[in-house]
């Protein structure tokens, strides 16, 4: 009987918060935990700085530059078949409007409502840090 291996990951995640409202993406229904909400962000490619994996999701993802990108925590969290180490940066936009070009949709909300979404089970952890 073969082992399955386990698919390593690196993903960094975007917290954009504007006037007390963080930005969140619903997953398509055909992706990996579709119509799920997520923080923006994305998968970490070989040889990529994590600033660099950042800027380009943000900028695929949503149409958007950034600035201001500091490291806020890290986590990691394995799935049936995957392992993905997570780092969380918080951002701001630098340039351009936020636009829904790898999601179904966008909101902005609150931090004391992002508990009401349903988040992949890996984002609980994030959701509990920014709710307190």
């Amino acid at each position: 009987m073969a082992k399955r291996r386990t698919r390593r990951i690196q993903a960094a995640i975007a917290l954009i918060e504007r006037d007390g409202r963080y930005l969140i993406a619903q997953r398509r229904a055909r992706d990996f935990l579709g119509g799920y909400w997520e923080f923006p962000g994305g998968k970490r490619k070989s040889g990529e700085s994590w600033e660099a994996c950042l800027r380009r999701e943000l900028r695929e993802e949503l149409g958007v530059s950034v600035r201001a990108i500091r490291l806020f925590d890290g986590f990691r969290y394995r799935y049936t078949g995957r392992a993905v180490v997570f780092k969380i940066f918080r951002c701001t936009i630098a340039g351009g409007r936020p636009r829904p070009l790898d999601a179904q949709t966008l909101r902005w909300v609150p931090a004391s409502r992002l508990a009401r979404y349903r988040f992949p089970p890996a984002n609980r952890f994030l959701i509990a840090r920014l709710t307190g």
